[in-house]
C-alpha cells in the first residue's frame, strides 16, 4: 500500500525548491553583474536586512573584552582629568594672544560620534563600518579620524550605515607635512609580511629636507579631503632617495586599525574645515 501524502504537503515541497532554485538564480545573477551594482547591493543589505545581524555580531564580540575597555576608559579618564587642567589654562593664553593679533577664530570641522563595526568577511580586512549614514549627513570621502589621528576614510554611504577603509587599504593617499610647515609630500601605505607590521610611506620630500627620526607627521590639508593637522605618523627612518632629488620615509602610523572602536566621522563640507554654502 503505497504511503499516505496530502496535498497540502506536495505544495510545501514544490514550494521549497522553488525557493531554493530562485536563490541560486539570484547568485548567479549577482555573480556577473558589474562591480559598482554589486557595492550598491550590498550596501543596501547592509543598511536593511543584513543591520540587525551586523549590530549582533559585533555586541558578541564586544562582550569577551567589556572587561578591558572599562578598564582602559578608567585610565583614559584620569588621564584626561589631567590633561584639562592644562589645556584650560593653554586655551585662555591662546584666547587672549588672538585677541592681540587681532585673529579671528576659525570655523572648527564639525565631526560626528561613530562606532565601529567590524563586518568580519573574507576580503574586508581593510575595511570597516561606522554606524551613521545619510540620515546623519555623512559624506563620501568624509574623514575618520580618532583621538590619536587619521583613522581613514568613508567609502560608501548608506542610511543608517556606512564603509570606510582604513591606511592600510591600497588605494588610500593623504598629502602630508611635517609638523612646522617646511616639508610636503604624500603618504601611502605599505603591506607588511603580516598585518601587524603595516607602515605607512612619506613620498614626495625634497632632497634637501632632512627628516629626524620622531619627526611628526599630520595632513596637509591639500585635496580637500583631510582637515590640515591631523597626526599620521611618525618618521622611523629614510626609506630611499633619489641623489639631488627627492627622499622617502618610512612613518610609524599614529592610528592602529585594528583597535579602533570609536571613531569621529566628518559632516559634509565643514569636515575639511571650509564653509557650506
Amino acid at each position: 500500500m503505497p504511503p499516505y501524502t496530502t496535498e497540502a504537503g506536495d505544495t510545501g515541497g514544490r514550494k521549497q525548491w522553488g525557493l531554493a532554485f530562485l536563490a541560486i538564480g539570484m547568485a548567479f545573477v549577482l555573480l556577473y553583474l558589474p562591480p559598482g551594482a554589486q557595492q550598491s547591493i550590498a550596501t543596501g543589505l547592509r543598511g536593511s536586512i543584513l543591520y540587525p545581524f551586523i549590530l549582533t555580531q559585533e555586541a558578541l564580540a564586544r562582550g569577551s573584552t567589556a572587561r578591558a575597555t572599562v578598564l582602559g576608559m578608567q585610565e583614559e579618564v584620569e588621564a584626561l582629568a589631567t590633561r584639562l587642567t592644562t589645556l584650560s589654562t593653554l586655551e585662555e593664553e591662546n584666547r587672549r594672544l588672538r585677541g592681540l593679533l587681532g585673529l579671528q577664530e576659525r570655523e572648527v570641522p564639525a565631526f560626528l560620534g561613530a562606532q565601529v563595526l567590524r563586518p568580519s568577511t573574507r576580503g574586508s580586512e581593510s575595511l570597516f563600518l561606522v554606524d551613521v549614514g545619510t540620515l546623519n549627513g555623512i559624506r563620501p570621502h568624509a574623514p575618520v579620524i580618532t583621538p590619536e589621528g587619521l583613522a581613514g576614510v568613508v567609502r560608501e554611504v548608506g542610511p543608517r550605515i556606512s564603509v570606510a577603509m582604513d591606511w592600510t587599504h591600497p588605494d588610500f593617499r593623504a598629502s602630508a607635512m611635517t609638523e612646522d610647515g617646511e616639508a610636503y609630500g604624500m603618504v601611502e601605505p605599505r603591506r607588511g609580511e603580516f598585518r601587524e607590521v603595516d607602515r605607512l610611506l612619506l613620498n614626495g620630500i625634497a632632497y634637501h629636507e632632512v627628516l629626524a627620526p620622531g619627526t611628526l607627521i599630520l595632513t596637509s590639508g591639500r585635496g580637500g579631503v583631510y582637515p590640515r593637522g591631523i597626526v599620521l605618523g611618525t618618521v622611523d627612518e629614510q626609506a630611499e632617495e633619489e641623489a639631488g632629488w627627492r627622499r622617502s620615509y618610512w612613518l610609524r602610523p599614529a592610528v592602529s586599525p585594528g583597535a579602533i572602536t570609536h571613531v569621529l566621522v566628518g559632516l559634509g563640507d565643514r569636515a575639511t574645515g571650509e564653509m557650506e554654502p
